[in-house]
């Protein structure tokens, strides 16, 4: 029986671009990718895939081939990826790829949202960033696109390495690097030596990264690379100063390459260091400074990352999406420094962890205990334990039973920070602020 290479996948690629790796999602003509996971296998699916228009059906059970149009491979993942190496070799534009423990998906919209003030931009859709993600997204690049912009996602050491290999990027950005996904990293220092595989692949080809120079963990592993700093040093590309307004919203002195005062709709000024990046970028690719400002100043964050929403009864600042020691201090830190009449802070358990868990949430623990005039609610048994016993936090097991007590109390004309890992789900109780 005939295996399918890279090379004919790529020519059947060239006529039937569209990529589907879900059957339910089948378009005519598309390719559809028989992945497997934990819990499902979709060679199962490939036949129906077929019959719902797609042109081909990519397999690696050889139990589950059926004619011309389903495409034998060894294994479906692998040559998704190889070919998506092969298609990213025949590409000549250049490639943006952007990682770090914190703010890389809204970094990416912010770098696409300037670029695509001059150039045909593509960019990875929402934070399909993985090893899945990638592939597709270097695959969903058109023959008049002019520039690409790809988030590169990891919880293993190696893996942005890997990534690196399939997407090939010119330019790079590390947001920073900071405590998250401990568990598969090994510790802080794992986090570190992954993450910087970008700069070490950038640097081997020659490629350029943009770089904070505010962080002095960055400026020093990227002392090597060809690189351009943004932040509020003299000697750096671009120059700002950030300034958090009335309603909690990031603001911007600008004071190179242009001299102009600019307000975003993202919350805090932990955003800086994402919006000068994105400046940084535009500016390297000539794309007009002012168009570019007046692109960031109309983006709207959404996914519950850095919003802030006015209800009936509450400010909220919604910064639900994910949560880890790093993005959960700088949150606090912000928010503290926010002049508003009633403060409450809604947190949730961060997860993947491993060993660190309790000493994480202790210490955030510790960071909030002294904040006296702000209303604390958790949800999670990690901060439950952390928290027995401090008077201004109430815990609760579970994110159900919080919002059960909001529902019968809630808080009312009070500024809100709601800020937890993903799986917490704290959206359910944005309904009762």
């Amino acid at each position: 029986m005939h295996y399918t290479t890279a090379e004919e996948l790529l020519c059947k690629f060239k006529n039937n671009s569209y990529l589907c790796t879900d059957s339910r999602k089948v378009m005519p003509g598309s390719i559809f990718f028989a992945l497997k996971g934990d819990k499902f296998n979709a060679n199962a699916f490939a036949s129906k895939a077929i019959e719902n228009g797609a042109a081909f059906a990519v397999i690696d059970d050889p139990d589950m081939f059926t004619g011309s149009r389903t495409l034998l491979v060894e294994n479906v993942l692998d040559s998704l990826q190889a070919l998506a190496s092969l298609y990213r070799s025949q590409l000549i534009i250049p490639i943006i790829g952007i990682t770090g423990t914190n703010g890389k998906t809204t970094t990416k919209e912010l770098v696409s949202v300037v670029l695509s003030t001059r150039f045909n931009t593509i960019a990875t859709p929402g934070n399909f960033n993985n090893h899945i993600g990638v592939p597709l997204t270097l695959l969903s690049i058109k023959p008049d696109t002019e520039i690409a912009v790809v988030e590169m996602g990891a919880n293993h050491r190696g893996e942005i390495a890997d990534l690196c290999k399939i997407a090939r990027p010119t330019h790079g950005l590390i947001t920073n690097i900071g405590k998250a996904h401990l568990e598969g990293f090994g510790g802080f220092e794992g986090v570190k030596i992954a993450k910087r595989e970008l700069y070490e692949y950038l640097t081997e080809q020659g490629g350029t990264v943009f770089v904070n120079s505010g962080d002095d963990l960055l400026m020093q592993m990227s002392h090597l690379a060809h690189r351009i700093a943004y932040g509020s040093n003299v000697d750096d590309e671009i120059i700002g100063i950030p300034h958090t307004d009335a309603d909690g919203y990031l603001t911007i002195d600008l004071m190179k390459p242009v001299t102009r005062k600019f307000s975003t709709k993202l919350a805090g000024d932990y955003n800086f260091s994402n919006v000068m990046a994105a400046l940084c970028i535009a500016v390297q690719f000539r794309v007009d400074i002012n168009q570019a400002i007046d692109a960031l100043e109309s983006y709207v964050p959404g996914m519950n990352r850095s919003q802030i929403k006015h209800t009936q009864l509450n400010t909220l600042i919604l910064d639900a999406y994910n949560a880890n020691p790093s993005s959960m201090r700088l949150a606090i830190e912000n928010f503290n420094r926010i002049s508003a009449g009633t403060k409450v802070m809604i947190l949730g358990d961060m997860f993947e962890l491993g060993d660190e868990s309790e000493a994480e949430h202790a210490e955030i623990v510790r960071l909030i205990k002294e904040m006296t005039q702000v209303k604390v609610y958790t949800a999670g048994p990690y901060f439950l334990n952390a928290a027995r016993g401090i008077d201004n936090i109430k815990s609760f097991t579970t994110t159900e039973d919080m919002r059960e007590a909001l529902k019968e109390n809630p808080p009312e004309k009070a500024t809100i920070l709601i800020k937890g890992s993903r799986g917490m789900k704290l959206e359910v109780i944005i309904d009762y602020l």
